[in-house]
């Protein structure tokens, strides 16, 4: 299973390539065993937590079903490796978790009504599907590591807007930030925090789902690994704002960030960027035959309007000192339509009322902002020799990849360089 998203990846491009009139010859057999290895060293087990490769880039089933995310998951032991009887006692079941929403006691926000566990008014499971019937909210998003240019997965994502339970406390004044964290282990220093400012929580940005209290993966009860029974999942960002096993929601009148991933030098402000990566480029085709190569990308806030691809000899390839490579000769790949089939969705349909489609199920637009789009190229043949190949998205606004945010620690950017040879 772990091979299989990379094995619709290969299948899906081939029929376009054929239906486009390609014969793929021996290039076919490269690209799918190069496709293939990709995922050769997933480790098995059901407990090892599954490092984040190129895997979470599928194309047909497009949402990842739970078992086959990527892991990035911090906590010794990994709360999600408890014993159920221990997730009882602590609150990672359905049937015990509670969340306390509070003032924060060095910041402290005006609240009317705080809601603790002391008192027995901290938000419980049952609490929190009964707001669901009023307010439940769904949308695709691609979860993917603030430093990693690969994704985690893609996913369906179910929940209650945050804003739904702040109201509740009835909060007065001096209101500027939320933070919240998770369970790790009763140990203060493994306690991982991320926060927003008020008004990204009460109001939506154009076109942007709201930031929820998940519960439903896929249209599945959050499973332990994904941070079940509830965690937070902010559209736009990237993972560790959507923090696991959710515990804690601090009303603070701090102004400004106070997340964990801070302390390591990180952007904790940098919202999901647009970039292009490849998934097929075969390492050896033979000359003037046609070489097939394909890839996904990443679309993030400015979206995306193209993939371009760069393809040259070594021995004369583009001299370039900022990773731009603005005088070379791109050229313009296919990016490939909405996905025809959800298999990973209970009946194989995305459901009446999801954020960003239609009433027929189907994508409003596309690609859609904050999740994964496929590409493909067709090269006529080249001459033998040695070769790189470079991918770059360009994005809604015109910029290209690595720009307009090309540093790092503030989400991945830089443009692939791939050997390949032409024999």
């Amino acid at each position: 299973m772990n091979n299989e998203f990379l094995r619709e990846h290969f299948e899906a491009t081939r029929r376009h390539f054929l239906k486009s009139g390609i014969v793929f010859s021996g290039v076919a057999a490269h690209a799918s065993h190069q496709a293939l290895s990709l995922a050769d060293n997933s480790p098995s087990e059901a407990k090892t937590p599954r490092r984040p490769d190129k895997a979470g880039a599928r194309t047909e089933p497009y949402f990842t079903p739970q078992t086959e995310f990527r892991d990035v998951s911090r906590g010794n032991p990994l709360p999600h490796t408890l014993s159920e009887e221990k997730k009882r006692q602590v609150g990672m079941t359905r049937e015990t978790w509670k969340l306390e929403v509070i003032a924060d006691v060095e910041h402290p926000a005006t609240i009317g009504s705080p809601m603790t566990a002391a008192n027995g008014t901290a938000l419980d499971f049952d609490e929190l599907m009964k707001l669901a019937e009023v307010h439940a909210v769904q949308f695709p998003k691609v979860m993917t590591c603030l430093n990693l240019g690969c994704p985690l997965g893609m996913g369906l994502w179910q929940g209650v807007p945050l804003r739904e339970v702040i109201w509740r406390t009835k909060p007065k004044a001096n209101l500027r930030r939320v933070f919240y964290f998770g369970y790790h282990n009763d140990d203060p220093k493994q306690i991982f925090r991320s926060s927003l400012p008020i008004g990204r929580v009460l109001e939506d940005p154009f076109e942007t789902p709201p930031i929820i209290l998940c519960y439903k993966l896929n249209g599945q009860w959050l499973d332990s690994e994904r941070g079940g029974p509830v965690r937070m999942v902010v559209p736009e960002a990237y993972g560790f704002k959507s923090i696991k096993w959710l515990t804690h929601v601090v009303l603070s009148n701090l102004p400004h960030a106070n997340d964990t991933y801070a302390e390591q030098n990180n952007d904790v402000d940098s919202p999901l960027k647009t970039f292009a990566a490849s998934l097929v480029v075969p390492k050896e085709s033979r000359s003037n035959m046609p070489i097939a190569f394909s890839g996904y990308a990443q679309v993030g806030v400015s979206g995306l309007s193209k993939i371009q691809v760069l393809i040259e000899p070594v021995s004369s390839m583009t001299k370039d000192e900022d990773g731009l490579f603005k005088s070379a000769l791109w050229m313009d790949a296919e990016l490939l339509g909405a996905p025809t089939k959800w298999n990973a969705l209970e009946g194989g349909a995305v459901p009446k009322d999801t954020f960003g489609f239609d009433a027929t199920g189907k994508p409003i637009r596309w690609p859609m902002r904050f999740c994964n789009a496929h590409w493909v190229y067709a090269q006529a043949g080249l001459p033998a020799g040695d070769y790189i190949f470079r991918c770059r998205s360009i994005d809604a606004n015109g910029v290209a990849q690595p720009m307009p945010r090309p540093f790092r620690k503030s989400g991945f950017a830089a443009i692939e360089s791939i050997e390949f040879k032409v024999s």
